[in-house]
């Protein structure tokens, strides 16, 4: 799994997060070998409940539906497509003729792909990654707006750790290791140059992702909160304020762009940036 970066440096892999509705044997086997804890954390339900659930709990990267049992549980499931835009849906299936009819339906639900057992395990993986959350986030990233003056080398190659991770939380010390630098210096380094210190700059991704998941019908303003791992809903709403002087009930609208130049116009010092309290 490839990531985007400056040359000569690699980006750590960041884990595919992949939750999967399958009942039989045969897909829930094919599931584990195409996505091995080395690489990936997958998470298998057996109902439309527990899919739903798993939405609410982690953020999902990929969401995989074994078409081949079409219970009403599975066929209902189909519909989460859309209340979930943010992740792929993939349909799984061995496609006999009696599959067609819940494959047509799954494409007309807005699924991603649709892959064949079989004929399709060994890229399986390569498929979902390519179309997944994370990936599809850092690629749109993965050149750092010119606003944020993010020029240098080291300034780059942070950048590219952060939004590897698509949004979710991310330490300074995580940056720094995969640098081979001190925090300390990486917080002076970058900084440096009219660029904004380290810290806004992750919370500035972070909102960014949390636009783009607030525009799931499946979420409201908590569950956003909750898969990116902020402390509360009035956490997220005091990061919405901070960085782009909005409301989170407001960020579905908002684009990346928005936010960036939002961010970029007077919000991306702390000493910019006073405490107000947030009614939700």
């Amino acid at each position: 799994m490839s990531r985007v970066s400056p040359p000569g440096f690699t980006v750590p892999l960041v884990p595919l997060s992949v939750v999967a509705l399958a009942n039989r044997d045969r897909a829930r086997t094919a599931l584990r070998h195409a996505f091995p804890r080395r690489v990936a954390s997958l998470h298998i339900v057996r109902s439309r409940r527990e899919l739903v659930a798993a939405f609410h709990r982690r953020l999902v990267d990929a969401a995989i539906v074994d078409l081949a049992a079409p219970t009403e549980d599975i066929v209902s499931a189909l519909s989460l497509a859309r209340e979930f835009p943010s992740a792929p849906f993939v349909g799984m299936t061995p496609l006999r003729p009696s599959d067609t009819s819940l494959a047509a339906r799954a494409a007309a639900a807005d699924f991603a792909d649709l892959v064949v057992e079989q004929v399709d395990d060994t890229v399986l993986r390569h498929l979902v990654e390519a179309q997944s959350f994370t990936r599809r986030f850092s690629t749109a990233l993965q050149e750092p707006p010119e606003v944020l003056q993010l020029n240098s080398r080291m300034q780059r190659q942070a950048w590219a750790v952060l939004v590897a991770h698509g949004g979710r939380p991310v330490l300074t010390e995580v940056i720094s290791l995969a640098l081979g630098v001190s925090r300390e210096h990486l917080s002076r380094a970058f900084s440096a140059d009219g660029a904004p210190n380290i810290k806004r700059v992750i919370d500035l991704v972070r909102l960014i992702a949390a636009a783009e998941l607030a525009k799931n019908p499946g979420y409201d303003v908590g569950d956003v909160a909750d898969v990116l791992g902020f402390a509360s809903s009035s956490h997220l709403s005091t990061a919405a304020i901070r960085i782009a002087g909005t409301r989170p009930t407001s960020l579905a609208r908002l684009r990346a762009v928005d936010i960036i130049e939002r961010f970029a116009r007077d919000r991306s010092r702390s000493r910019s940036l006073p405490e107000r309290p947030v009614k939700l």
